[in-house]
Parts: C-alpha cells; sequence; structure tokens
C-alpha cells in the first residue's frame, strides 16, 4: 500500500513529487535525540521505536526535516503512528517550546471546522456571543498537525491553502487580516495522488502541504520492530504496575506471523489486553477480541487452514453467514455481497435440490421461514 507515491503517477497531469525527499546525503540517525534510557538508546528516536531499516529511513528523513519550517506530509495506514511523526518534528524543530496542537478533520462536523481552524468574531452566527480564537491562532509560533486531511471537505481546503500560502486568515463573521505564523503538518492514510484523483484531495493543496512527504511503513514491513515494540509495551505496563510479566515462549512467532492491520495501535492494545489476562506468564491471541465465544450459540470470526479449497471455503462461509441470520437468505446475501439468486443456487448445489433458483420465495424476509436446519446444514422447504 502506498507504493504509487515513489514511482511516478500514470496519470500525466499529476506529476511526481515523492522521489526527491530520499536523495540526501545520510547523517548520524539519533544525533538530536536526548532524554533517552540506556537500554533504548539505540532503538528510539523522539517518540518512535524501532530498529528495521525502514524506521531507519524515516528516523532520518525526520532528523533533516525537524529543523526547517517547510510543511510536511505524513503518509500512512491508520494505527503506524503518524501524529507520533508529527510530535517528534515538533520537539526537534526551533519551535518546540511552542504550543502543538494536533486536530483530526474527520472528527469535526463538517458545519463546525471552519469556525474552530479559523475562529470566529461575536455574532458571526447564532451563538456566536464572544470572540472566539481557532485552531491557528492558538498554535500561534508552534505547530499545527492536521490529521486526515483528505476528511477535510473540498471547499473548506481552498480558504486553507490561502492561510497556508499568504501567512494570514480572517475569522468568520471578521474582516480583519491575523498575521499567522504556524508551521503546518499534516497526514493521510489514503494515497495522496489517488485522493487528488478522486476529489477528495486538491491538487494544490498537496503540492502545498507536500513540501517534504513522508511515507511511514505499516508494521507488518518493519521486520522484527513488531518484537521490540511488543516488549516496550510490556515494559510499560510492567513498570506502571510495579509487576514483572514476562512474554510465555512462542509468543514472539506469534507476533511476527500475525498481519497487524491495525498497525502499531493493534499491537498496542493487544498487549494491554493480553498483560491484565495474565497471571505471570503473558501470552497473546491475536484474534481474541474479534471473536465471539463458542458458548454464545455463534461465531463472528472464521479461520481456514491454508490450502482449503476455495468452494470448501465458500461452503462454510455460506452456512456460517446463514446461521448468523437464523437462516434469513436475504440478508444473507446482502451481507456476502452476492444476488439472492446466486444464495439459492448454491444451497441447491449444496443439497442436490431441483427447485428452480428463479422461483424466489417472495416472504422469505421472515427470518428462517423458507429454510430448514438439517445436520447443520441448509435446505430449501
Amino acid at each position: 500500500m502506498f507504493e504509487s507515491i515513489r514511482h511516478e503517477s500514470s496519470n500525466p497531469s499529476i506529476p511526481t513529487l515523492f522521489s526527491y525527499a530520499r536523495t540526501y546525503d545520510r547523517s548520524p540517525a539519533r544525533s538530536t535525540c536526548t532524554d533517552l534510557d540506556d537500554e533504548d538508546t539505540d532503538q528510539k528516536f523522539g517518540r518512535l521505536y524501532g530498529s528495521s531499516a525502514a524506521m531507519e529511513e524515516v528516523f532520518h528523513m525526520i532528523e533533516r526535516v525537524a529543523p526547517s519550517d517547510v510543511s510536511v506530509l505524513v503518509i500512512g495506514e491508520s494505527g503506524c503512528g503518524k501524529e507520533l511523526i508529527a510530535q517528534t518534528i515538533h520537539e526537534m524543530s526551533a519551535c518546540a517550546d511552542e504550543p502543538f496542537i494536533a486536530i483530526n478533520c474527520g472528527a469535526l462536523p463538517a458545519t463546525l471546522i471552519e469556525s474552530e481552524l479559523f475562529g470566529y468574531e461575536k455574532g458571526a452566527f447564532t451563538g456566536a456571543q464572544k470572540m472566539h480564537q481557532g485552531f491557528f491562532e492558538r498554535a500561534q509560533g508552534g505547530t499545527l498537525f492536521l490529521d486526515e486531511i483528505t476528511e477535510m471537505p473540498i471547499d473548506l481546503q481552498v480558504r486553507l491553502l490561502r492561510v497556508l500560502e499568504t501567512g494570514r486568515l480572517v475569522r468568520v463573521g471578521g474582516d480583519k487580516e491575523i498575521e499567522c505564523n504556524v508551521r503546518v503538518l499534516a497526514a493521510t492514510n489514503r494515497e495522496p495522488l489517488e485522493a487528488v484523483r478522486d476529489g477528495r484531495l486538491r491538487q494544490d493543496l498537496l503540492y502545498r502541504l507536500a513540501v517534504f512527504p513522508i511515507v511511514l511503513p505499516p508494521l507488518r514491513d518493519r521486520d522484527d520492530d513488531v518484537v521490540l515494540l511488543a516488549q516496550r509495551f510490556l515494559k510499560e505496563r510492567n513498570a506502571q504496575y510495579k509487576t514483572n510479566k514476562y512474554f510465555a515462549e512462542g509468543v514472539e512467532e506469534k507476533l511476527r506471523q500475525h498481519d497487524w492491520p491495525g498497525n502499531v495501535r493493534e499491537l498496542k492494545n493487544c498487549i494491554h489486553r493480553a498483560y491484565i489476562m495474565a497471571d505471570k506468564v503473558v501470552d497473546i491471541d491475536t484474534l481474541a477480541p474479534l471473536k465471539v465465544s463458542d458458548r454464545a450459540g455463534s461465531r463472528n470470526m472464521m479461520e481456514f487452514e491454508i490450502g482449503t479449497p476455495l468452494e470448501e471455503v465458500e461452503r462454510q462461509l455460506i452456512f456460517a453467514t446463514l446461521d448468523r441470520f437464523q437462516g434469513n437468505k436475504r440478508r444473507v446475501a446482502k451481507a456476502l455481497g452476492v444476488s439472492l439468486k446466486t444464495i439459492y443456487n448454491r444451497l441447491n448445489g449444496y443439497s442436490n435440490g431441483k427447485e428452480d433458483a428463479d422461483d424466489l420465495d417472495e416472504d422469505d424476509d421472515r427470518a428462517g421461514s423458507s429454510s430448514t436446519a438439517v445436520s447443520g446444514s441448509y435446505y430449501l422447504a
């Protein structure tokens, strides 16, 4: 994921802007780090941990860009630690003693994001009983981090671009320009050039934000960082609660085998959950929170041995989904993203029935009304 940003875009109207950031000469990756535990010196950089080659590259880029005042766009999957990169850049910059303000553009309602970003004057709208400073003014002299920038309404991106270009803003309901000395860092979990093509991000704003892009790799591409981070999270729990719990044998291999779609956030939650459940020896089950106990009579997850024929996977999935929706085939078809006719055809094939799938039961909306469970399989009634 996100590989396309490193190469020339297939759309000739959107030229490449991401390749140059990797052409700088290297310098010692941790020369500016301070306040590190002795045992963590070779693994910690600012607020980030890692020893993989992929993270060494990220550390190097942070070190080069932090002392400048240019805009940075951090690109990476959800849960990778994009805000930690922004915090590290801020803390290694000349404005480290000034405010660092982070906002999630997707979390603010579209009706509020403009007034929250730029502030508003008294009487600007109903309920505006006094002047309100926005995030830009509150971050004066420091850093403003705009997370999930592609979730910002496209019309508001025009105003943001003007503020970035002029260094001035006007509060909602006002007419006076206010000087704005703020370094802007942004992040997205989407591929930036695709976001432009999809109309989620203005091309001119992309180029203004991505003066220096940093691609944060997913946890699955960070070699043994998953083990390093897991040990770190366990160490933090032990220190917080004054315990001495340790990982069970085989945990490291489990950590390496899981894909970690939720990245570092998923890993941290997994370790914290395992710590709570353990008396002394900490074991993990990466899928534990996604399973419903068999004693509850249902499952929300299915597991298949590698090499299971696709036909068998499909059969088990259909029957499990029928169980989930108490035999309601319409809901099964909707959940699986197929037509109701397809579900009937599959069930006919499994039961060797001769009913015509085109003759659908219009009363099938009632759960289980047209199916009967026999020995764990569903047959047409």
